[in-house]
């Protein structure tokens, strides 16, 4: 077959169905008969109006101040719940400025007791749990740094009622933790905290020995505790 006839042909009847549609289009009564187009091509095609919704902008959630359940308290001193252990709610601070640390860990707790209570303001009110107890100060020395008297796990002196209490970091907590001692017995003392962790209550006994004169709370965590 010759491929430039095949095209030639196409062309011819291309060109053919040009002038028919030309006839129809310009000349509708060609050889006085009237030559009608299809109804479908003449007419103009309405479609139906769709009207979409309108898409409203989004409205901005108004932010909800966390209320903080009271579990506890001591001398009016309120402990509050933290929920998990890692929440944090801001700082508080007092409406003179001063620092009482992240609502509602642990170290917040005893830095508002100590104001609250004392009129206490530490000198220096920031700093890990861990941090408010100093190695390097000999038992009974003082601590410039919270503005207190010092005493380690193993003191002269015996710990008292509204002592604060440290516990040094271990595997499970790096930041370690402080607490108020709310009782002390012959052979105990009774915590009060905020912020214990999973399991623990906002209260807790631990022994407490006296062995050569040294008074030693039986948990090799604690460090020492620290009072006015």
């Amino acid at each position: 077959m010759d491929f430039s006839k095949f095209i030639a042909g196409l062309f011819v009847v291309a060109f053919a169905m040009m002038i028919v549609v030309g006839v129809f289009i310009y000349e509708p009564k060609l050889f006085g008969v009237e030559f009608k187009m299809p109804k479908i091509l003449t007419e103009r095609i309405s479609l139906p109006t769709i009207s979409l919704p309108k898409i409203s902008k989004p409205k901005k959630r108004k932010s909800i101040p966390h209320v903080a359940k009271v579990v506890d308290s001591f001398h009016g001193v309120n402990v509050f719940d933290n929920g998990p252990t890692t929440n944090v709610f801001g700082r508080n601070t007092t409406p003179c400025g001063y620092n009482l640390g992240l609502k509602y860990q642990c170290v917040e707790f005893v830095k508002r007791y100590y104001f609250e209570r004392y009129n206490h303001k530490m000198p220096n009110s920031y700093g890990h749990a861990k941090e408010f107890f100093n190695r390097s100060i000999q038992d009974g020395g003082f601590n410039s740094d919270r503005g207190l008297r010092q005493f380690k796990n193993g003191s002269l002196t015996r710990p008292s009622i509204g002592s604060l209490m440290v516990f040094g970091a271990n595997a499970y907590n790096p930041y370690g933790h402080v607490v108020i001692i709310s009782d002390v017995g012959n052979d105990f003392i009774e915590l009060i905290q905020q912020n214990p962790g999973p399991g623990y209550k906002s209260r807790g006994t631990i022994r407490l020995d006296q062995s050569n004169g040294l008074w030693r709370i039986a948990d090799p965590d604690i460090l020492g505790w620290l009072s006015i």
